[in-house]
């Protein structure tokens, strides 16, 4: 990928970052830090890789993705209106009852969502059955899904990864290594992750997942691992860009308050710069 290119892609997902921030401490509610670590993992699916088009959200022949950690909509959200799904000023109202963007993903009101999620370990199933779907309707569209390493605790989480052996489908894990209660490895240790996944016929790739290159990268190795699925573990930092937030599980579901909202922008607002620069 050409580096001019790359640089589009970083300052999408810095947008989107800032984005995230303003809705989230607007709401005064939200899922900011696995939201930060995963949004450019979303930039390079939407901006590069995926096969969608805005004016026509329902094309039978799109490729579609799941949020299967469904409360990081600070991530999606931002990411479908700069695709141009839905204008930006509908962020304002995000877990607003005047307007339709729910805390968790929601596929009936939101245009650009396949597939409503929030109970964690349900969306690699779903994901799943899209791709089955594909199979049998004859089309050649693919499915992404996205997981916490958190949510590797549930079992239908393996149950799914077991079925899905045959189908070719992608799955990213935001390994931030946190979740709400603290480190992934003291609350369920799940290590070694690409070992088991290995175990279930899974082609495993291991990447920084705020390497917008690397990721397209693998993003096309996915595609040529014709007859199975691939699963992209991306080591990603939570709450990603933001001095405070990072490597804190502390804010994993909270919003900034005013003064803690200043010091974020400025930190986003500088990186931006920075890449618009450069």
């Amino acid at each position: 990928m050409e580096q001019s290119r790359i640089r589009e892609l970083e300052v999408l997902a810095a947008r989107a970052r800032l984005l995230a921030v303003d809705m989230v401490h607007t709401a005064n509610s939200g899922h900011i830090g696995g939201s930060l670590s995963a949004m450019d993992l979303l930039t390079v699916l939407y901006f590069h890789t995926m096969r969608v088009d805005p004016a026509h959200p329902h094309d039978p022949d799109r490729d579609r993705f799941v949020l299967s950690k469904g409360h990081c909509t600070p991530a999606l959200y931002p990411i479908l209106s700069l695709r141009g799904f839905f204008p930006q000023e509908e962020l304002k109202l995000f877990r607003s009852i005047e307007g339709h963007l729910s805390g968790h993903a929601e596929m009936r009101h939101v245009k650009g969502v396949d597939m409503s999620t929030g109970s964690l370990g349900q969306g690699l199933s779903a994901a799943v059955g899209m791709a089955l779907a594909g199979r049998l309707d004859g089309r050649d569209y693919r499915v992404y899904a996205l997981l916490g390493d958190g949510e590797l605790a549930e079992g239908q989480v393996w149950e799914a990864a077991m079925s899905a052996a045959k189908y070719n489908l992608c799955a990213f894990v935001d390994l931030n290594g946190l979740q709400i209660d603290g480190k992934t490895a003291d609350v369920m240790p799940t290590a070694p992750v690409d070992k088991k996944f290995e175990a279930f016929n899974w082609n495993v790739l291991t990447l920084d997942g705020h390497d917008c290159a690397a990721v397209a990268d693998a993003l096309e190795q996915a595609k040529a691992a014709q007859g199975r699925p691939t699963v992209i573990l991306a080591r990603t930092v939570k709450g990603k860009g933001v001095s405070f937030m990072e490597n804190n599980a502390g804010w994993h579901g909270k919003a900034p308050n005013d003064e803690q909202y200043e010091q974020a922008i400025a930190e986003l607002r500088a990186a931006l710069a920075q890449l618009e620069v450069n």
